[in-house]
């Protein structure tokens, strides 16, 4: 539960790890295929298409996966979450683990998520981590300073919902589908494009060091473009799952906590009423609360207003 513009960087940054990881698990395959062209059979024939369709997909979901089993470990490094001993003395610190282990039992978890807390004057949370055991919920120091515990408790109660719902496997599951995708027609364009500019050179015919390293870079080309294009999907994804886990998060702490945190929001990132408020702190580019346009695309939770709509018309 964030601004548009905090979502977006973390939203950015996932993508950016698994194109990263996607990349470089291109390259070495690129390098293996150039000195051991016999691996994949003919280019440009349909044994080759069917490598390439197979190659994609372990190393799609591949890739996805092993941004997922390193999820919780660099949302420590790169948000600089401390992570909150169970046993520690300080009493907020203290609260917050046992707001967040009471959700947890409430929602049936089988382990309980590790509570950090970073650095931030943003009102923001996420929860991460590689499954329902291993996970992690994560709070914002401007989020604890500006939210009452009614409104506190249904961004915890959302948060927890999204590990219960599964959503970061559900997530990584389809996003392991567009690196396929990503990865299949990144490797075939850039094999067509290649051939182009060599001219008539046979399919047979081992491609020089100079050629291969042409392709590889049209691969990334490829890959950058078609990984921005499928993060719209992505993103479309998200928003659902955003709703699913607004009602999962009402039924663990109740309507009244889940619609007061989200008003919460609306009236802490809301321009016009932001601008008002003295010594507020925030400035016209971080309270951007609704996202517009093109880059509404990319956005991975809904309107605030819609959220708030979604949950008041559950149960009536």
């Amino acid at each position: 539960m964030k601004n548009f513009m905090q979502m977006g960087k973390r939203f950015f940054l996932f993508i950016a790890v698994n194109l990263l990881v996607m990349i470089t698990l291109g390259i070495v395959l690129s390098v293996v295929l150039h000195f051991f062209p016999q691996i994949g059979g003919r280019r440009g024939t349909s044994g080759w298409l069917g490598y390439m369709a197979v190659f994609s997909l372990v190393f799609g979901f591949g890739g996805a996966f092993i941004s997922l089993a390193i999820s919780r470990m660099m949302a420590k490094w790169m948000m600089g979450v401390r992570v909150i001993d169970p046993n520690t003395n300080d009493p907020e610190a203290r609260e917050l683990v046992r707001m967040v282990h009471g959700f947890a039992q409430r929602a049936g978890l089988p382990a309980m998520p590790e509570v950090g807390v970073y650095e931030s004057p943003d009102v923001n949370a996420f929860a991460t981590g590689p499954s329902k055991s291993r996970s992690l919920v994560a709070v914002s120091t401007g989020l604890l300073h500006q939210m009452n515990r009614t409104e506190t408790e249904g961004v915890i109660a959302h948060e927890v919902a999204h590990i219960a719902n599964g959503d970061m496997v559900t997530m990584t599951l389809v996003q392991g589908i567009i690196n396929a995708f990503v990865i299949f027609l990144s490797r075939v364009l850039a094999f067509l494009a290649s051939q182009a500019l060599r001219g008539n050179r046979s399919n047979d015919d081992r491609p020089s060091i100079g050629s291969s390293l042409m392709e590889m870079v049209f691969v990334i080309v490829f890959e950058i473009l078609f990984t921005l294009l499928g993060s719209i999907v992505v993103a479309w994804f998200s928003r659902k799952r955003e709703f699913r886990a607004d009602a999962g998060g009402m039924l663990l702490a109740g309507k009244p906590q889940m619609v007061g945190a989200l008003r919460a929001l609306q009236r802490i990132y809301d321009p016009q009423l932001a601008a008002q408020a003295a010594g507020s702190g925030y400035q016209a580019l971080q309270i951007s609360g609704k996202a517009g346009g093109f880059m509404a695309l990319f956005s991975t939770h809904p309107p605030l207003e819609e959220r708030i709509a979604h949950l008041e018309n559950l149960g009536r």
